[in-house]
């Protein structure tokens, strides 16, 4: 789990609402007379840091899907918020890969895993803004289904600390010590500094200060907020409301072949300008599809817009 430099890539409309992106092979052969029910199915979620206690009771009591965890399984292996271990795929990619090494560790056919960016926010300037991502792999099926959540007020900040300086203003803002911190140097030399994750307690913030500006050429630390879900409520909250999300995608079943995963996979720009008529960048439509079968249909904006103001317009706004 890393921050997002990239603006969290995915499809999105004007609005900012970004797409779920869903992939999966065509379905050879039903596993159940109901294909699209998980009750009584168990999976594994892919967790070091306690989002069983956010995911796994929304999943049973919508879905009668049961989700357990595996002991020991070093899911920092695919990339950490400290940058420690780079993520080297995309977010997909990596909460696939998460919920494969689950799978592979606990030998099921069933995984689950979540993802999360937090960086610049991709459409309000100068604010924060993260993405969240969960994935079921289902191999019984054949099937990838993701579902996905922007978080527009998460706690998530940073400062840069000489010892002694006064943080209670930046302490306050990201809600200290519920929320809490990393520590490492501003400036890192070529040889590895200290970093100091979890810390909830003033002593040690300020202990782990001192020792990483001393690391740091500029004599500063780098303090920021500890993304880890067990180390984050806010984001541990978020985690929960996507897992909802998340469990009404999984409950909706194909009207073509009834496999589970059904919903919004992309959107199509070229709304009528009001002024010319011509296509403008706003969404025209949203397209909802199936994670096995080759079903597509096209649905109108939920708003109701039928036209798009010039300002959008390519023609009337050059």
């Amino acid at each position: 789990m890393t921050d997002l430099p990239v603006h969290l890539k995915a499809p999105e409309d004007e609005a900012g609402k970004q797409v779920a992106s869903v992939r999966g092979s065509a379905h050879k052969a039903s596993t159940a007379n109901d294909p699209g029910s998980y009750a009584g199915n168990s999976a594994v979620l892919a967790t070091m840091h306690g989002k069983e206690g956010a995911i796994s009771a929304v999943l049973f009591d919508r879905l009668g899907l049961i989700v357990d965890t595996v002991p020991n399984l070093d899911t920092d292996v695919l990339g950490t918020f400290t940058g420690e271990v780079p993520r080297t795929g995309t977010i997909r990619e990596t909460v696939i890969a998460k919920a494969r090494l689950g799978m592979a560790a606990s030998k099921r056919s069933i995984g689950i895993a979540s993802e999360g960016s937090y960086g610049p926010h991709p459409h309000i300037p100068f604010v924060a803004g993260g993405i969240e991502l969960m994935v079921l792999v289902d191999d019984s099926r054949e099937i990838i289904v993701t579902e996905h959540l922007i978080e527009d007020t998460p706690i998530f900040d940073h400062a840069f600390a000489y010892p002694n300086d006064e943080l209670g203003a930046f302490l306050d803002r990201i809600e200290f010590p519920d929320h809490a911190l990393i520590v490492k140097a501003a400036e890192p030399s070529l040889a590895a500094g200290p970093v100091y994750k979890g810390l909830r307690d003033k002593e040690a913030l300020a202990s782990a200060i001192i020792d990483c500006a001393a690391h740091s050429p500029d004599g500063r630390a780098l303090v920021q907020t500890d993304m880890r879900a067990h180390m984050n409520p806010t984001r541990m909250a978020t985690i929960r409301r996507l897992a909802a999300v998340f469990a009404e995608r999984v409950a909706t079943p194909c009207p073509a072949c009834a496999m589970p995963g059904y919903g919004l996979v992309d959107v199509e720009t070229g709304l009528p300008c009001e002024a010319c008529g011509a296509p403008s960048i706003m969404v025209r439509h949203q397209v909802f599809g199936c994670v096995s079968c080759e079903h597509r249909e096209r649905r109108p904006r939920l708003d109701g817009h039928s036209h798009a103001d010039p300002g959008h317009c390519p023609e009337c706004n050059p």
